[in-house]
């Protein structure tokens, strides 16, 4: 069974690593342009790319996942087989091509928090449990009949960083699966339950990183740790933007109004919450490095 490879970010290595180790013959990777990067803007490859590259697979990278060139060019690979992780929508006349289908994995248990980011909303939401699942794509988005599901706990002090290791692993595992299933035609299709589809996992910005103390320390926590360490959790520090990568709660009843700040200069910065205090241990204030909250404090005054 011939396969490419559709992906772009670490998350999707481990996938294409696992497909590779396992002697599957990959046809093809399909990965985004090299982008410039950093402060000389010097191009940049993906993480998929880079892993392709060591291995010697064929590389193909499509500005327009329409273009007849490239569709040409993906269809003389071959291969009977699309699997998608972390890349992009596809267009159908991409996804319909091969005869044995494409498939995707998304990390989250579907219906539950389709969409770009059901790692940090997860954590976000307060849940205990999460996974991985993979379907067969279709024209809506995540809604394809799902393959395979497996599950993997949250605990208290997973990050978004910690769960996505955790669920990149959990999700290589799953692709080989589902590849071997594939190819042995040994796999039945259970159609999602849309009715199930309560909770939605859309793209983070900015502007919804922002902090708000007139929460209960818990829920602050989740939000906290499902933005760590990207796109990171954000409130304002004498009117300066403060980064927030690390916390420890405090729950307490006093009078203070959410939101005030309260340090000894020297120890720690606490921010009082409606049922308690969140005590700030990784930071980074606007225009400084980050680094931990004694060490922020040998070099800055709390007013």
């Amino acid at each position: 069974m011939k396969i490419v490879f559709m992906g772009t970010p670490d998350f999707a290595v481990a996938s294409l690593k696992k497909l590779v180790e396992a002697g599957k013959d990959v046809v093809g990777v399909i990965t985004a342009v090299d982008k410039p990067a950093g402060r000389g803007q010097k191009l940049s490859e993906s993480a998929v790319k880079k892993y392709a590259s060591e291995k010697g697979l064929t590389i193909l990278q499509p500005p327009n996942l329409k273009n007849s060139a490239f569709l040409d060019e993906l269809k003389a690979l071959g291969a009977d087989l699309f699997i998608v992780v972390a890349f992009r929508m596809l267009p159908a006349v991409v996804f319909e091509m091969p005869a044995r289908g494409t498939f995707n994995l998304h990390a989250s248990l579907l219906p539950q928090y389709r969409g770009a980011a059901p790692i940090n909303w997860a954590i976000i939401n307060g849940e205990t449990e999460t996974g991985a699942t993979t379907f067969f794509i279709e024209k809506q988005i995540d809604t394809g009949q799902i393959l395979f599901q497996d599950k993997v706990a949250i605990t208290p002090t997973d990050t978004a960083g910690t769960l996505h290791d955790k669920l990149m692993d959990l999700g290589a595992d799953l692709v080989l699966k589902t590849a071997n299933a594939i190819e042995l035609d040994n796999y039945e299709q259970k159609p999602q339950d849309h009715n199930l589809a309560t909770k939605a996992a859309p793209k983070i910005f900015k502007e919804d990183c922002v902090i708000d103390w007139n929460q209960n320390v818990e829920s602050i926590d989740n939000f906290i740790r499902g933005l760590t360490p990207y796109p990171v959790a954000h409130t304002k520090l004498n009117e300066k933007q403060l980064r927030v990568y690390h916390i420890e709660t405090e729950f307490t009843t006093h009078q203070l109004t959410p939101g005030v700040v309260v340090s000894d200069n020297k120890n720690y910065i606490k921010f009082a919450a409606i049922d308690g205090f969140i005590s700030i241990k990784d930071l980074q204030l606007q225009g400084k490095k980050r680094m931990d909250v004694k060490s922020f404090l040998n070099g800055y005054t709390v007013d």
